[in-house]
């Protein structure tokens, strides 16, 4: 009986995988028919006030803030950057960008944090009384672009009926090995699967790489102190501009994405942290994702039915099919192909990390505890960790 069992469930394993491998080749067929080019110039130069709250100096933050200091953009710009404590290490970084442009908008704003569990909006919440024009974007600290990204952004929020513009992202490491990862699993995992969805009507997506909008329609939805206790305020924040009757308009710019993480404990905390948010905002199209697996199933159905000829054909279909995928996304993303033999590492995280995010509740977010209710919201837990 219990062998029968056993066998049975392989089996299903198997089904899975090679669904999964199905999922792959269609994500590559996907992918295959994105670009990344440029989109129209903007009909006139608005002012913009860029908001980047910051926490700390992770590799990279001088070059990723530079990039938004020195944009393509014939019209005035204002970046205000948000630091909660005078001695942040950010503060340092971002008096360098001062001193080295006196002629640009920057100002570094260091204030009390506002209301509210979720830390990056309680800083940009902050930032709102500084705003000085009629245009609004807000971007992670973490994220680089091109001179181009404020002429791209700003043309697609000036088209008929949008409401908000944001940008799909890729990832770049910057701190060895598991930075690495980090960066393997936005690109392979995360990118595809929006592809996917967005191809299929299905994703409705917002993220935090940018969100652009007028000042009128942050007024309209509450300002974000409204979402102060979201986990994923990103979405909350498209959300609510839709129930507007608007749209989120996502041009066809990639934005670039940096990866920090020093060690394996960091880079799950903070995938972990993603997960729970993914699953928070859309759950049935997390758990759906369980068949964009397929090489732990692979594994699972041919350590089940005795490695045999089944479970092997299986294990090199979903390594040949994640592979193909992969090398699609390098040739879209137009980066270099050489992160391939670390692709079963890679997706076995991933898989670890899908299955984690059903058991937990509580997530880390820069040393703080947290846990998550049904709603996606957050209820801070304790002192941060020393």
């Amino acid at each position: 009986m219990m062998e029968t069992v056993i066998a049975g469930a392989g089996l299903v394993c198997l089904v899975l995988a090679g669904m999964g491998c199905v999922y792959a080749l269609a994500a590559a067929a996907a992918v295959r028919g994105f670009r990344s080019d440029g989109g129209q110039p903007p009909a006139t130069f608005p002012g913009v006030t860029i908001l980047k709250p910051l926490a700390g100096a992770e590799p990279g933050l001088y070059d990723d803030l530079t990039s938004f200091c020195d944009q393509d953009y014939r019209g005035p710009v204002q970046i205000l950057f948000g630091v909660q404590d005078g001695d942040d290490a950010a503060v340092e970084v971002v008096e360098r960008l001062i001193a080295e442009r006196p002629g640009r908008h920057l100002e570094l704003v260091v204030h009390a944090a506002a209301r509210g569990a979720n830390p990056k909006i309680a800083n940009i919440a902050a930032l709102e009384r500084s705003m000085r024009h009629e245009l609004v974007i807000l971007a992670d600290a973490d994220i680089a672009v091109e001179p181009g990204y404020l002429r791209e952004t700003i043309a697609a929020l000036g088209a008929p009926s949008v409401g908000a513009v944001t940008h799909l992202y890729r990832g770049v490491a910057r701190a060895g090995i598991w930075s690495r990862l980090a960066s393997m699993g936005i690109d392979y995992h995360f990118l595809p699967g929006v592809i996917v969805g967005l191809k299929l009507g299905l994703a409705r997506p917002c993220f935090g790489s940018t969100i652009a909008l007028r000042r009128d329609t942050l007024a309209a939805i509450g300002g974000f102190v409204r979402f102060a206790d979201h986990l994923a305020d990103d979405n909350a924040i498209g959300e609510a501009v839709r129930a507007l009757g608007m749209r989120v308009a996502i041009p066809s710019m990639v934005l670039a994405h940096s990866c920090a993480e020093r060690s394996a404990a960091e880079l799950v905390r903070h995938e972990l942290r993603w997960a729970r948010t993914v699953r928070a905002v859309d759950a049935a199209g997390f758990a759906g994702s369980l068949v964009t697996h397929p090489l732990p199933f692979a594994l699972l159905g041919a350590a089940l039915t005795g490695f045999g000829a089944l479970g092997a054909a299986s294990l090199t279909a979903a390594i040949a099919c994640r592979l193909a995928l992969q090398l699609q996304i390098d040739h879209a993303l137009k980066v270099r192909s050489d992160r391939w033999w670390l692709e079963p590492l890679r997706d076995l995280l991933a898989f670890g990390v899908y299955i984690a995010s059903f058991l937990v509740d509580v997530v880390s977010w820069r040393d703080h505890r947290y846990r998550v209710r049904s709603d996606g919201t957050l209820i801070a837990l304790g002192e941060p960790k020393p």
